[in-house]
């Protein structure tokens, strides 16, 4: 196996990151958007989880990007400012290679250095073992199962809610200024 590093993702990633998330909008249920996004939309995406401060990482084997992981905003109202949503994508072939977790591992130090108080995983589909065995040993718990909220691809699909508290969670206040606003 090649040295794998995880970095920060940059502008020229963007065709790489893109082609990633339009396999699983095609394929899979870790989105429930059905069409791929345009390069364009998916850019505008990155520039602006990057213009809040939060962290897109890639992963990186022999000069190829190969997966990648960013924190969002929870939901947009300000009472949430504390809290973000982590999303991970590996590409295909290199699925069941430790990719995810890596990412994961990655994220979590820096979403703790924005002074983030929650990570929530939203993951599509509670068939989806890989991902949700990846954020248990990621330090997540299994918070809830959100029954065939979504159909995609001929059939319901339900989003398995896992948390991970960062910060001291809820035990304590959250200071003045906000996580990533």
């Amino acid at each position: 196996m090649s040295v794998r590093l995880i970095r920060n993702a940059v502008e020229h990633d963007i065709p790489n990151l893109h082609a990633i998330y339009a396999h699983y909008v095609a394929n899979g249920f870790g989105t429930f958007e059905e069409t791929p996004p345009a390069i364009g939309a998916f850019e505008e995406k990155w520039r602006g989880i990057v213009a809040n401060g939060l962290p897109w990482l890639a992963a990186e084997e022999a000069g190829e990007v190969v997966g990648y992981v960013y924190a969002s905003p929870f939901r947009p109202r300000s009472g949430y400012r504390y809290s973000v949503e982590d999303s991970v994508y590996v590409r295909d072939d290199r699925r069941g290679r430790g990719v995810g977790l890596e990412l994961l591992a990655a994220l979590i130090p820096r979403c703790e250095a924005k002074g983030v108080r929650q990570i929530v995983a939203v993951i599509g589909d509670s068939q989806n073992t890989a991902s949700i065995a990846t954020h248990a040993r990621a330090g997540f718990a299994h918070v809830g199962i959100v029954r065939g909220v979504g159909y995609k691809l001929g059939r319901w699909v339900d989003i398995v809610m896992m948390q991970r508290a960062l910060n001291g969670g809820t035990q304590t206040q959250p200071p003045a200024a906000g996580a990533w606003t």
